[in-house]
Formats: C-alpha cells, structure tokens, sequence
C-alpha cells in the first residue's frame, strides 16, 4: 500500500507504487466521501533546491506526477538528484507522514555530507487541509469498497506507514484495526465507521 521508491527506478520504468493525522473520532462514510480528495488527480510541488538543472527539474517533475498521494521526494543536496539516496515515500495519509518517511529514507541511503532534503511533494489536486485525510488508496477504497453494502463498516489507518484496512460486518472497528495492524503498522486507529 505504502512503498519508498528511488528516483532511477521510477524514471527508468515509470513506476506507479502504491499507498498521519490523528483523528478524534471516526467519522460516517458519508462524511468521509465528502471531506475526501479524488484518488486520481494530483498535483506536484517542486520545492527551491538549490543546485537543481532544468533538466534535473524536468525529471523530477516527470517521476513525481506519476506518484500516488500523498507522497513526497527526497534528496540528498551534496550527491545530486540521480545519487541512490533520493528516494520517494508513496501513498500515505498525509503529506507531513509522505515527508517523513521520504527523508528517513533518504538520509538511511545517504553516503554524507549534508542532511537529505525534500525536493518534491505529491498532493491531491487542489489540496488544502481537511479535517480527514486519507491516501489515494484508501480513498479508492472508500469509494469503492466501503460505500458497498448497508451493515457495520469501518475503515483503520496507520498515519505513520500509510497502512490501511476496510473491514464490513459485526465488530467491523475492531477487525479494521486488527487488519491494519496485521500489516507491521503500530499505530492504527479508526478514521471512518458506520453502524
């Protein structure tokens, strides 16, 4: 669902990966569809790093739009744009859990020199903070999945891995955190849920 990426494998073979705020409480599907973005309209924002080329700006341009959001590019300024440290973090719930990841990544794959910076972020198109937000993946599955079927539902996230689990049926809250735990994520906690 989440995937970290280096920018040589997504340029050479336009690779598409897959899919954190805390929430209160969970709110109804209904709610949820309309506080959310559609799974597949981005936008990217290239962020002023120095040193870049325009050809550098092309290719990062070029990776980044093909990325899922919430999703963001790092690199490491002393090793260039192309160096086996610029990673991307896909598919997570936020853009601040997209940056994070991204730049523990890239700072894990660093060879030295300064710390990894970001250099790009993938928002859904249009993007402003909302009291809901949900990667492009557990979007789709809000629209699709979800809203199928009357009965208990409910939708688990893990804001810090991107994690995300529907579950439908009696204790539907409890088997979505349990499903989404089940994927390695520690954090899981109901963003969406429906008697």
């Amino acid at each position: 669902m989440q995937a970290i990426w280096t920018l040589r494998a997504m340029c050479a073979g336009g690779a598409l990966g897959l899919a954190g705020m805390a929430l209160a409480e969970p709110v109804s599907g209904k709610a949820a569809r309309e506080l959310v973005f559609k799974s597949d309209a981005v936008e990217v924002v290239i962020a002023p790093v120095p040193g870049l080329s325009e050809q550098d700006i092309a290719a990062l341009r070029f990776a980044a739009a093909q990325q899922p959001y919430y999703s963001a590019i790092a690199m490491a300024p002393s090793e260039g744009l192309l160096s086996e440290a610029t990673l991307a973090a896909q598919n997570f719930h936020d853009p601040d859990a997209a940056r994070a990841a991204a730049l523990r990544g890239c700072d894990s794959a660093r060879k030295g020199g300064a710390p990894c910076v970001i250099a790009a972020e993938i928002r859904p198109e249009g993007w402003q903070p909302r009291a809901l937000s949900l990667s492009a993946a557990a979007t789709e599955a809000l629209q699709e999945d979800y809203g199928r079927g009357r009965g208990e539902k409910a939708l688990a996230i893990s804001p810090g891995t991107g994690k995300w689990a529907v579950q439908k049926g009696a204790d539907a809250g409890p088997a979505a955190l349990a499903a989404c735990a089940t994927q390695g994520a520690t954090d899981c906690q109901l963003a969406v849920a429906d008697d």
